[in-house]
């Protein structure tokens, strides 16, 4: 538990040690930032790693689909009001990556932990959060991740009788569904844009009803709790009905409801709604995404989007026509390697814009794109599609590796 200094035993300092000079390594090799290989080296070390180097921090879990290194951040900027903190502000969210970040936190308060939806209840075990942040659940990596309705139920099952405060947004049913399992529950009404993954109860299996901004199942009376925490335009409502206003530098709706969560976050230690909020203006970007770049004597904005509901937000918050739009998606280990969810996008949202598609699985995208009846042009680089590109600063929106690969690219 937080608080607890007892010292680190021989073996867990070994542990350590192996792992920073396992990821300096990786990193002189000019492979990454070598988090992911000293976590691994650090664990087979010592296997009870993880939960050794989180006993004196107060932790804080965050997981979801799509948000959560933003989130993570967010949190992290909020809670350095109340102390030091230590995250995986990169986000390598599974064990290994977890563990080398907090083997760099001997003198936090708090941990700020981005954990991958499949490991959220085996991290939660070994490092006993205080608070576990639970931001949506929708389809992503169809060949590796759990089907929602799964996921949602492994939450439950593995979050049941949790002593942490779980924050929950109260506008996914999945979401809602995971955390009722859990006796301290903080809702919080951060909305949900994309449905698709939420039209049948995950209590019973019945048709949802959603009238507005409510849902219920007509058939078991499973429905929405009453939130105490809400976003209400460029508004945090407290659970005391006050209103806080919301100056981001992060664009969209979605950065919004993702502030929501994090002031609600924060509160759990003390700190107030209108610090948190001020102290959040101050992310720009996180781990590249919504970072201005210039490349060729061109500005690009680049945006990270994973899966339909991430599409669905980006469209939202792009410039609108006739601003270029760059699109580049791969399909590899970390993206996944199934591209069907190509076809729950709706892509006509980018009517007007001049497209341009890159990347591994442009030609997915290009059949994708002809169907929606869009003018496109197919490229092979980047470089050919920031030439050929008409006039403005240029949207870049692309999944996983295909962000990094663009990254590399322009030297950010």
């Amino acid at each position: 538990m937080a608080g607890n200094t007892e010292p680190l035993s021989p073996r867990a300092k070994l542990a350590v040690t192996a792992g920073k000079a396992a990821a300096a390594v990786s990193r002189a090799a000019g492979r990454g930032s070598g988090s992911v290989i000293g976590g691994r080296v650090a664990l087979k070390l010592d296997p009870d790693l993880l939960g050794r180097l989180a006993q004196h921090l107060d932790v804080i879990l965050v997981s979801a689909t799509n948000g959560k290194t933003t989130t993570t951040r967010l949190i992290a900027e909020a809670l350095g009001a109340a102390g030091p903190v230590v995250s995986n502000a990169l986000g390598a969210n599974m064990p290994a990556g977890i563990t080398s970040a907090l083997a760099g936190g001997s003198d936090a308060k708090y941990g700020v932990i981005e954990v991958d939806e499949k490991y959220l209840a085996g991290v939660a075990r070994d490092t006993t959060p205080k608070v576990i942040a639970l931001l949506n659940l929708s389809r992503d990596q169809l060949d590796r991740a759990a089907e929602t309705r799964m996921l949602a139920e492994k939450w439950r099952e593995g979050l049941s009788g949790s002593k942490a405060v779980i924050v929950a947004n109260a506008d996914d049913p999945l979401i809602v569904w995971a955390a009722s399992s859990s006796p301290n529950v903080v809702w919080v009404a951060a909305g949900q844009a994309w449905k698709d993954d939420a039209w049948s109860c995950p209590s019973c299996g019945g048709v949802m009803q959603r009238p507005g901004d409510d849902w219920f199942c007509g058939e078991c009376g499973f429905r929405r709790p009453a939130p105490s925490w809400a976003l209400n335009g460029d508004y945090v409502l407290d659970p005391h009905g006050s209103a806080w206003p919301i100056h981001l530098q992060l664009p969209g709706r979605a950065n919004k409801a993702n502030a929501t969560s994090s002031a609600a976050v924060a509160a759990v230690f003390g700190v107030p709604p209108q610090v948190a909020l001020e102290r959040m203006y101050q992310v720009q970007a996180v781990a590249g995404r919504y970072d201005v770049v210039t490349f060729l004597g061109r500005e690009l904005r680049l945006l990270l989007a994973k899966n339909p509901a991430g599409w669905l937000e980006t469209f939202s918050l792009i410039d609108p026509p006739p601003t270029p739009v760059i699109l580049s998606v791969n399909a590899r280990g970390a993206d996944g390697t199934d591209t069907s969810w190509l076809w729950d996008v709706d892509y006509t949202q980018l009517y007007g814009h001049p497209i341009f598609v890159l990347g591994d699985r442009k030609l997915d995208l290009a059949v994708r794109l002809e169907v929606a009846g869009l003018d496109f042009r197919v490229c092979e680089t980047l470089d050919e599609a920031v030439q050929m590109s008409p006039p403005g600063r240029i949207e870049v929106i692309a999944n996983y590796t295909a962000f990094q690969d663009l990254r590399r690219r322009v030297g950010n």
